[in-house]
């Protein structure tokens, strides 16, 4: 049986032992009922998660001692440029999701299209760790403030770049002719899609025009295809 995983954003394992903060030690002690001497594990988000043992069962504050150091595989460092929409539910259904699957960056965008919408960064952030937690990894994915579509694409690219789109009669191709893909950034429109004048900023920004299949998907459905995607498609880098 896998043990549980927490987060500790400062735990490095230079020191013998380490205390968890209160949330994190009432979860615990009071809902998983666990005990001195009891075994558990910590991620850092930085890549390395530490087996620990509970030395101290406070419900305020749990000590642990760390009894090994594991670092983890860095993953591919996938980005995604995603509009925000206006059921939040959905779009934290995404970021859920893409967390899951794998993804470094996210960029919440505001375009031309984009509804009125409500952005609680602090939930959101909950929202990134419960999911690389639950999906037992160490690298935290960053999750920015909401940005306008010209300020991300004003950003310096580090390596290819992409739009998807739904115009008809638009070149597009699949990202699959792309691979193998380093350090790929995508960005996914709203639910009116990216205007033209979008689309054609993004291509001068050497954008690549994608498709990701023959049906039209929701925002927070294809930001999920297109994690998934490129995922299957992009390298690992070195930890």
């Amino acid at each position: 049986m896998a043990l549980p995983v927490f987060y500790s954003a400062d735990i490095t394992g230079q020191d013998d032992e380490h205390e968890l903060n209160e949330e994190t030690s009432r979860h615990i002690v009071q809902v998983l009922r666990m005990k001195k001497d009891e075994k558990l594990t910590v991620s850092n988000g930085k890549g390395y998660m530490f087996l620990a043992s509970i030395v101290d069962d406070h419900k305020k504050k749990v000590v642990v001692r760390v009894v090994e150091k594991i670092l983890q595989q860095r993953p591919p460092n996938i980005s995604i440029g995603i509009s925000l929409i206006k059921n939040v539910q959905r779009f934290e259904w995404f970021l859920e999701k893409a967390v899951e699957i794998g993804v470094a960056e996210i960029f919440p965008l505001i375009c031309a299209r984009t509804e009125k919408q409500q952005f609680r960064i602090s939930r959101m952030q909950g929202i990134v760790v419960s999911a690389m937690l639950q999906s037992q990894q160490a690298w935290r994915p960053i999750l920015h403030e909401p940005l306008k579509f010209q300020q991300l694409l004003d950003n310096p690219l580090e390596g290819s770049a992409f739009i998807a789109h739904c115009i008809t009669g638009e070149e597009r191709a699949s990202l699959q002719q792309f691979a193998p893909l380093k350090n790929p950034l995508i960005l996914i429109g709203p639910e009116g899609d990216f205007t033209k004048e979008e689309i054609e900023k993004a291509l001068q920004k050497h954008y690549k025009p994608v498709t990701l299949g023959r049906t039209r998907l929701r925002t927070e459905t294809a930001g999920m295809v297109a994690v998934t995607l490129l995922n299957n498609i992009s390298v690992h880098l070195p930890g």
